[in-house]
């Protein structure tokens, strides 16, 4: 059986805290109570704020008895952070909390790694959980009501969240195969493409495909970070685009960070390099009503990225990849970079194309490790996929 943490802060949420360990210790779990408020005094709970506060890398003088709240919270989120990854006995995390509380707790969470349950209960679940959740595997539990003391329906959610954390901390998920682990990327106007590079490459792989939507991305150089992947086909770069100009699924400026960080093998491509992404047409920005835009669904809007974006876009990619020291290929498809990117489709662009294609070969610094290869092939076609298989596994070593 597990052993989990139960955290907040006592002395605002002592008697929710008490009752949701009690609920998960009545389900046969080893729970440890874990105080984060940020006032130094005396606790009854198995670790206390001065415990915590002493991970922060300041000491906990950095944490405790400061005059502002704001800085408080913070700093013991920092220190928090710090103590959950610090700890071998922790198989379950549980957290209660309002705005600060769902602050300080989230943060040990994503310290921690992907697979260990964590569950937050929280007044803020309903609303934007990016900031606590992230690219983590947190899951959010709305409060309902705000935690201000026990009742009817309170004692009705924590019972629930006991049970939800007991379930998923009493027993070790199942290994699957024995098998390296490949972070993909892809977005519905790849699919094709990815799909069919997947079902070369599982037989020998363990095949994570990840939606090219900006968490997608920085979820899959997180793994790459962490020593979980053993390779990267990162064929849809979409989010790119969406960073250098104003999409609503940006990646960060450290997309492909992890790729030089780690030299991991890496076969990258110009997925959907194409478009740059909106919500319903209604929001698109005034001033880009007149480009070439394309109704995705009702709540999404495609643009067409222009010759002067998409050499932009090449030389940005070109340049992280001339930081990139493993063995790196990067596969320019011909034909298309996306299902739009066709001839007859509503984004075929050969002069666009051709720009962002010849910005690439002009940034990258080709070496024997690092390379550019034209295909005469559209992004989906199967002989695509084949080539881009073909190619990682030649590299991989395989």
């Amino acid at each position: 059986m597990g052993r989990v943490y139960v955290v907040g802060t006592a002395d605002t949420k002592g008697e929710e805290l008490a009752y949701l360990a009690d609920c998960v210790a009545a389900q046969g779990l080893a729970v440890v109570r874990v105080d984060i408020g940020t006032r130094e005094r005396p606790t009854g709970f198995d670790i206390g704020p001065a415990e915590v506060a002493a991970f922060h890398p300041r000491g906990a003088a950095a944490v405790l008895g400061l005059g502002d709240r704001g800085a408080a919270v913070t700093a013991m989120g920092e220190a928090f952070a710090c103590f959950v990854a610090s700890r071998k006995d922790l198989d379950g995390i549980v957290g209660i909390g309002g705005g600060g509380g769902t602050s300080m707790v989230t943060a040990g969470m994503r310290a921690l790694p992907y697979g260990v349950p964590k569950l937050m209960v929280s007044t803020l679940a309903s609303g934007d959980t990016a900031p606590y959740v992230d690219v983590s595997d947190i899951v959010m539990m709305p409060s309902v009501t705000d935690m201000a003391g026990l009742n009817g329906l309170s004692r009705v959610v924590l019972h629930n969240a006991a049970q939800a954390i007991a379930g998923m901390a009493a027993k070790p998920a199942p290994r699957g195969e024995d098998k390296r682990s490949l972070g993909l990327t892809m977005f519905g106007v790849t699919t094709a493409g990815v799909t069919a590079i997947v079902e070369r490459l599982k037989p020998d792989f363990d095949c994570m495909v990840f939606h090219a939507t900006g968490t997608g991305g920085r979820t899959m150089e997180k793994l790459a970070d962490s020593g979980m992947l053993a390779g990267i086909l990162d064929i849809t770069t979409t989010e790119i685009c969406d960073l250098l100009f104003g999409g609503v699924l940006p990646a960060t400026q450290d997309r492909l960070g992890a790729v030089a960080r780690t030299r991991l093998p890496y076969v990258g491509s110009a997925g959907a390099l194409d478009m740059v992404n909106f919500w319903a047409m209604e929001t698109v920005p005034e001033t880009l009503r007149g480009r070439n835009l394309y109704r995705h669904n009702p709540n999404v809007t495609l643009m067409r990225t222009t010759a002067d974006e998409c050499r932009a876009i090449g030389q940005w990619i070109g340049a992280k990849l001339n930081a990139c020291e493993g063995e790196v290929r990067f596969l320019i498809p011909e034909k298309g970079v996306s299902a739009l990117d066709i001839e007859g489709g509503a984004f075929f662009d050969p002069q666009a194309d051709a720009a962002l294609f010849e910005a690439f070969e002009a940034t990258v610094k080709q070496s024997a490790r690092r390379r550019v290869v034209r295909l005469p092939l559209h992004i989906n076609d199967g002989a695509f996929a084949e080539a881009a298989a073909q190619t990682f596994l030649e590299i991989a070593g395989r």
